[in-house]
């Protein structure tokens, strides 16, 4: 009894190993297809859980055999999610992540985790989202996608070419980092300001600002505000109230340039922006606390302000 306890452990020891290295691959899957850190960790830790009970001997590829088990629990999580999402106090966000504190979360196709494109992921069917996520950010052969969801090759492509499609139709040619972070600083300023004139000439016609509260927070707003007047109206009205006693930091959200704000040591939002060639077409604010507590973004704080 006591000589195979040894041989036990050790086996424990090599499936810990090798679930440790594909582990940030899992996480990437569960947050793309979720939007949530949360919702991706439990995706995560019942992956390890399963993978500690499985016969591992008969495993011919175990970081295909993990992903799959990842992305079949994700596309069941995604099913309930969105009937959550569709009574959600307000509009939905994604849960963002701290890519500069840890850069593993945005390591593959960092363009793929903005939110603003998981914000139009969020449009797709589960499995429409699974099969995009598995191609356009991890670069999966197709027949592997296919096993991975159990549907014949030639519906994988389809279902990616769909997917493309509508994520192509919905999303303007982002700007450069540079330019997306010149916007963002520009436009901090002048909500600040208060400039009505400067805010309207940031934004593209059609701007849209989401505030992401889940009814948490007073004063944020339960639609999403739309038109380049309108926002801006809506920026400079709140602005007396919003930003006086405020921290301005930069973080990196996504994967794109963010600002964090916060009064004194307490974060209370998470501002996101996607912009064109046209300005900024998007401003997302994540106020909801939950959010802000899920992301870890203290650490924001120690970065440098604007």
């Amino acid at each position: 009894m006591h000589s195979g306890e040894p041989r036990a452990a050790n086996g424990l020891d090599q499936a810990a190993a090798v679930f440790v290295g594909v582990r940030p691959r899992l996480f990437g899957i569960a947050y793309r297809m979720l939007g949530s850190t949360t919702e991706a960790e439990d995706i995560v830790q019942e992956v390890w859980v399963r993978w500690q009970t499985t016969d591992r001997t008969a495993v011919k590829d175990p970081a295909a055999f993990l992903a799959t088990i990842a992305t079949r629990l994700a596309i069941n999580a995604a099913q309930s999610a969105r009937r959550r999402h569709e009574t959600y106090v307000g509009p939905w966000l994604p849960e963002p992540v701290d890519t500069g504190a840890d850069p593993e979360a945005g390591a593959e196709r960092g363009d793929e985790l903005e939110l603003a494109v998981l914000l139009l992921l969020e449009r797709l069917s589960p499995t429409e989202r699974a099969s995009y996520v598995l191609r356009e950010s991890f670069d999966y052969p197709y027949g592997q996608i296919a096993a991975i969801l159990q549907l014949s090759e030639a519906n994988t492509r389809q279902l990616v070419s769909r997917a493309r499609k509508h994520i192509a139709a919905e999303r303007r040619n982002p700007v450069s980092s540079a330019e997306h972070r010149r916007l963002l600083q520009a436009f901090v300023a002048a909500a600040r300001t208060g400039d009505l004139v400067a805010l309207e000439e940031l934004f593209a016609a059609d701007v849209v600002s989401y505030s992401d509260s889940g009814g948490a927070v007073r004063g944020a707003a339960r639609i999403p505000v739309a038109g380049r007047t309108r926002v801006a109206k809506v920026i400079v009205a709140f602005s007396p109230r919003f930003w006086p006693g405020t921290t301005v930091s930069w973080v990196e959200a996504n994967g794109r340039p963010g600002v964090l704000i916060s009064h004194g040591e307490t974060v209370t939002a998470l501002l996101s922006i996607s912009a064109s060639a046209e300005g900024i077409d998007q401003l997302m604010w994540v106020v909801n606390p939950a959010k802000l507590a899920g992301g870890h973004w203290r650490r924001g704080l120690r970065d440098g302000h604007l």
